[in-house]
């Protein structure tokens, strides 16, 4: 029967730490766009170097068709 008396501390303790994190979640704009992370996967995100070597490529292609002229 004493260990009750240690058992509610902790369960009221760990309910205030979860209400706290939720809360701390919230104002961090964790909730903000649940939708975002789950359509990312679906499509192909160019990233800076990949979008620099798609112009380089198109550059150089110009080039050899102004040369060809």
């Amino acid at each position: 029967m004493s260990i009750i008396y240690i058992l509610i501390p902790i369960a009221i303790l760990l309910t205030a730490l979860g209400i706290y994190l939720f809360f701390w979640a919230v104002k961090s704009e964790q909730f903000d766009d649940l939708e975002k992370q789950g359509m990312s996967i679906l499509f192909d995100e160019k990233t800076s170097d990949d979008k620099r070597q798609h112009s380089d490529l198109n550059t150089s292609s110009n080039k050899e068709k102004n040369i060809s002229k």
